[in-house]
């Protein structure tokens, strides 16, 4: 039996609102990136006065957290979901596989790291800190893993498999290929698998 108390009209309200907020932010900063995405275009994409998108997020570097955090957790959601019985270098491959097919429908937001005020206020956000440090912390013992199942190079230090990774998912390359109209989404995203796992020989 949920011993979790009833939400109220209005408290389900603010969460579809924010819900619905976060979509909007989600699919700008993939489109647009953080520098050019505005607190206007959310709110207009929402459908929602600016002054009420302030009501729920104060600042744009807290609506980029937002989508952030979201992605986080559902990464986390699909890692674990992953059947442990599969080899782990198998595990990772669908991670990264299931982030580019993300990617190609335009969910996938990518942040600059240079900029330093976004930097500041992710590194503040002590729910954005735990879910990466979690999914740090599982994709780090697939890696394990799949070193002592002799499926990754013994002298490559787990933190350089696990950025090569992320860095994948969001590699320009996928966009340069998409955009040459010489292959379908599917062949762009085994070139990106096949370039990140076995590398060019």
């Amino acid at each position: 039996m949920s011993t979790q108390p009833k939400l109220s009209f209005k408290q389900q309200q603010l969460i579809v609102r924010e819900n619905a907020i976060v979509d909007a932010t989600n699919s700008l900063l993939a489109k647009k990136g953080f520098d050019l995405m505005t607190m206007d275009e959310v709110a207009a994409e929402v459908g929602i006065a600016k002054a009420s998108l302030y009501k729920h997020f104060p600042s744009k570097e807290a609506l980029a957290a937002a989508a952030m955090i979201r992605l986080l957790e559902n990464t986390l959601a699909y890692v674990r979901s992953l059947s442990t019985e599969k080899p782990a270098i198998v595990q990772l491959k669908h991670v990264l596989q299931w982030a580019l097919e993300i990617r190609m429908k335009g969910g996938l937001p990518t942040l600059p790291s240079e900029n330093t005020s976004l930097r500041e206020a992710l590194l503040n956000n002590t729910r954005y800190i735990s879910r990466l440090m979690d999914l740090n912390e599982l994709m780090g013992e697939l890696i394990e893993k799949a070193r002592a199942e002799g499926a990754i190079r013994a002298d490559l230090p787990t933190d350089v498999v696990l950025f090569t990774i992320y860095a994948r998912s969001c590699d320009p390359t996928l966009d340069y290929l998409r955009m040459s109209e010489q292959y379908d989404d599917q062949q762009v995203i085994d070139f990106l698998l096949s370039t990140c796992f076995d590398g060019l020989k």
